[in-house]
């Protein structure tokens, strides 16, 4: 009873229950649920569509090897069930999970197949003609609905040809399995990380690229954006500067060799930033200031209309990178540095279950949306437009039906055909790129994992037959060695922000320092007669206590009882990161009511203090929004306050007429002396606008792994903090 009970819930989840022979009066809640449209008489049922996870992978139908040495037979007939034959097949070329070669020889090494192991063995042997035990259990209970009257059938949604049918249902090849490394990825989170590549490395692997159209995904981590940045990847991959904001800029995409080379940037996990996807498209104006300042200056007036806020994980602007994919074609480049979510990416974003012939179905419209259009339209141009854009439509449509027609009569092609043969291919031992994988809907995509350096090899997954594909490439190395180096083995994994955090605010007063961790990174205010206010943006425990005492933590010197995850004797590790500035006025942000447009409606420059902040970022952890109220000097007045002068348009250009008297003037007498005139300089500072900044001074292990950046007030963005 037990395996029919299962098989009957997971053909409900699957929506299949029109396809199998599993009985239908063993789940009363298949006579409640809603059951598929049925065919009409005499024709066989229309078959669902399967959904996609890497949790439970689509099985796949790999092409059988065929010894070299056989002989070519006369067509036949199909053999049945009882003649099939176990098939016996090569390992895959390259593991689908990490890109590594096959190996069978070093277990330490990834790539490495254990040919024991039950998925490697199923994948090798695979038997068609086996029958699993529950199909026998079931065929029971099939037999005894074929005996009840088919009137109660059709009630149910049963019908006898289905029944008849069932035990004719394959479940497939076993799908291709990964290699040791990935499994225990996969099932054990254990493995080792591989060698990161160098940019070097990865412009000769785009170098071997076989298409002429090649577009680059530059992944950034939304974490600890823009430090996941590479800065110099346009002047390393030798790709054209970014269009800058000229209207009479042209956009420059030729390369080399008659190729054609584009970039994205793709700024992933954006739902760490903010909780609702309007608040996050809202800040695509800060965060191209923020990719203009690290890109340098030779960008600062780059256009950067490649943007992307991306979520993989609530599907945030997945749709439309998925479309740009599938309509541009060629080959698309996933380059980045590791753990910025390449690989979840990949997930989301590669066009699954399209062939060359796909067309999308929600394009074509109902004959009530047509007429809701034609009815909608204010004056005749708009019916006009709206006429021609249903005749295109209606154009495409049957266009794709008569490829749809000319494929039905085509036969299907032969595992034969499908098959990649090694010794046709000129493989190349030394290529960088390594060949593609085979050809299929939904093919087995990289994994996704915590691990730094996952990804061993470039992995290539064709789309649309010979649309383009999609490639996976290693990630490029942060800082070495990587800070999880100096936190213990089971605190690892925590360092990694998985959800958006909700910050509590953190008081620093004269004398005190912030420690994340235990003593990991230190924070101290260098201006010693200010309050700091402290927002973490991290997944690690801060504490607050006095500066001693907090660097006697960080060295472990100290004797107090303070959770840390730092290993033992990495205290004399500990360095200045340097000293950051908090110089971004965001009074007008911070400052709560006193500015806002439903309150008081101050200007800032009205306010008698001002507020400073700056961003600290940690490397593949987070931020800390760092802020500190500054007053204003003595003697200052309000600007609104202060009476215009009227005459003051006219001062300044008599101003202004009198300083070009006076050039002109010092340029006849150089002239008469033979001498050239150099005009000087002179840069004047108003004293009332001259600030001293905040500072804070970071500590960390080698003085790495921080970072500044203009702050964002994540504090005010999806609401005020605890």
């Amino acid at each position: 009873m037990r395996p029919a009970l299962r098989q009957t819930r997971r053909l409900l989840n699957d929506q299949h229950a029109l396809q199998t022979s599993v009985p239908a009066f063993l789940c009363p809640a298949l006579l409640r649920s809603p059951v598929a449209k049925r065919a009409p008489h005499g024709q066989n049922p229309v078959q669902l569509s399967h959904r996609f996870s890497t949790s439970r992978r689509t099985l796949q139908e790999p092409a059988a090897a065929v010894p070299a040495d056989a002989e070519p037979t006369a067509p036949q007939q199909p053999p049945t069930a009882e003649h099939k034959k176990p098939i016996v097949r090569p390992l895959p070329r390259a593991c689908p999970g990490c890109g590594a070669p096959t190996q069978i020889y070093d277990k330490k090494e990834a790539g490495f197949y254990d040919l024991g192991r039950k998925a490697v063995a199923n994948f090798l042997e695979y038997d068609p003609g086996a029958k699993p035990t529950e199909q026998k259990e079931d065929d029971v209970y099939t037999k005894a609905l074929k005996q009840i009257d088919p009137k109660i059938l059709e009630e149910i949604g049963l019908e006898r040809d289905v029944l008849e049918k069932g035990n004719e249902v394959d479940t497939g090849a076993p799908e291709t399995p990964v290699c040791d490394r990935c499994h225990n990825l996969i099932h054990h989170r254990v493995g080792a990380p591989i060698h990161h590549p160098s940019v070097e490395a990865i412009q000769q692997t785009i170098a071997e690229s076989p298409h002429r159209r090649n577009h680059i995904y530059h992944v950034v981590d939304a974490a600890d954006f823009p430090l996941s940045l590479i800065p110099t990847l346009q002047s390393s991959l030798r790709i054209p500067k970014l269009r800058t904001k000229n209207r009479r800029a042209k956009h420059k995409g030729w390369v080399a060799n008659d190729r054609i080379a584009e970039v994205s940037f793709i700024i992933t996990r954006s739902d760490l930033l903010a909780p609702k996807k309007e608040q996050v498209d809202a800040l695509m104006p800060y965060i191209q200031n923020v990719l203009r300042d690290a890109l340098g200056r030779t960008n600062k007036d780059a256009r950067l209309g490649n943007v992307r806020l991306v979520s993989a994980k609530r599907g945030w602007w997945t749709k439309q990178v998925k479309e740009e994919i599938w309509e541009r074609g060629g080959a698309g480049w996933m380059v980045g540095k590791v753990n910025v979510g390449k690989s979840n990416l990949f997930e989301v974003v590669f066009p699954k279950g399209r062939g060359e012939d796909y067309q999308d179905v929600r394009k074509i419209r109902s004959a009530a949306e047509r007429d809701s259009m034609m009815a909608a339209a204010q004056s005749l141009d708009e019916l006009v437009a709206v006429q021609k854009k249903l005749a295109d439509e209606d154009t495409q449509a049957a266009a794709y039906n008569a490829r749809q027609k000319e494929h039905a009569h085509q036969p299907p092609p032969s595992p034969e055909d499908e098959k990649i043969d090694e010794d046709d291919r000129d493989l190349d031992p030394d290529a960088l790129l390594p060949p593609p994988q085979p050809y299929t809907l939904y093919p087995v995509l990289p994994i996704a994992s915590s691990l730094p350096g996952t990804t061993a090899s470039p992995i290539r997954i064709p789309f649309g037959r010979t649309k383009g594909e999609l490639i996976d490439l290693p990630g490029l190395a942060r800082t070495s060695p990587g800070l999880e180096s100096f936190v213990l083995p089971p605190s690892q994994d925590d360092l990694i922000m998985k959800h958006r955090i909700t910050p509590t605010r953190h008081v620093l007063k004269p004398g005190q320092s912030l420690l994340l961790g235990g003593g990991l990174i230190r924070i101290t205010p260098t201006t010693s007669d200010l309050i700091f206010l402290i927002h973490p943006f991290v997944p690690i425990t801060p504490h607050i206590t006095r500066t001693d005492k907090a660097a006697d933590l960080q060295a472990q010197t100290s004797e107090r009882h303070v959770e840390s995850i730092l290993r033992p004797g990495v205290g004399h590790e500990m360095r200045s990161a340097g000293r950051f500035k908090l110089k971004w006025d965001v009074t007008k942000e911070i400052a709560g009511p006193l500015t806002s447009k439903v309150a008081a409606k101050m200007r800032p420059e009205n306010l008698p203090f001002r507020v400073f902040s700056t961003d600290i970022l940690v490397e593949g952890v987070g931020w800390l929004e760092v802020s500190a109220q500054v007053r204003r000097p003595q003697g200052w007045a309000p600007v609104g306050m202060v009476k215009k002068d009227p005459n003051a348009g006219r001062k300044a250009k008599l101003e202004a007429q009198r300083k070009a008297e006076e050039e002109l003037k010092l340029k006849h007498e150089a002239k008469m002396r033979g001498e050239r005139y150099v005009k000087e300089v002179v840069e004047e500072e108003d004293e009332a606008d001259v600030v001293a900044f905040p500072e804070v001074e970071v500590f960390s292990p080698l003085g790495k792994f921080v970072g500044a950046r203009r702050p964002m007030c994540g504090s005010v963005v999806g609401g005020r903090s605890r």
